[in-house]
């Protein structure tokens, strides 16, 4: 079990899940930042609506509470699942060049040719020779 183990453990394809799981977490902490921190003060700008990732509906404003404790906001912070779902965009799109990349690297395996059948004069010649019996 424990050899079984080993061989699935060290094969190739395994270990490139592995790199690109690492890759993947690196490369999405890069899009958060860009998305963060470029994108979506760009759009704000553009569309003059400020930063977009600062969107809320607030369900209940901050106060402060009877015995002098401060009651935090509650809200629904929707900025911050449009900005997720615009790094995800980003991500799958990234992915998906990369992998059309790839594949356009792969070499296509040409289907091997059909058998050739007889020709015309070897099925003639066998027609006769039925014949002539």
């Amino acid at each position: 079990m424990f050899k079984e183990f080993k061989e699935f453990a060290l094969k190739g394809n395994l270990i490139d899940i592995a790199v690109g799981l690492a890759m993947a977490a690196a490369f999405a902490k890069v899009t958060d930042s860009f998305v963060d921190g470029i994108f979506m003060p760009i759009v704000g700008k553009i569309f003059q609506i400020g930063d977009l990732s600062a969107w809320k509906i607030v369900l209940s404003a901050a106060s402060t509470g009877a015995d002098g404790e401060a009651i935090p906001e509650i809200a629904i912070q929707y900025g911050s699942l449009i900005s997720a779902f615009i790094n995800f965009l980003i991500i799958a799109f990234a992915m998906f060049l990369i992998i059309k990349a790839i594949n356009a690297t792969k070499k296509v395996e040409e289907p091997a040719p059909a058998p050739a059948g007889p020709t015309q004069e070897e099925l003639l010649a066998e027609i006769r020779d039925l014949l002539k019996k």
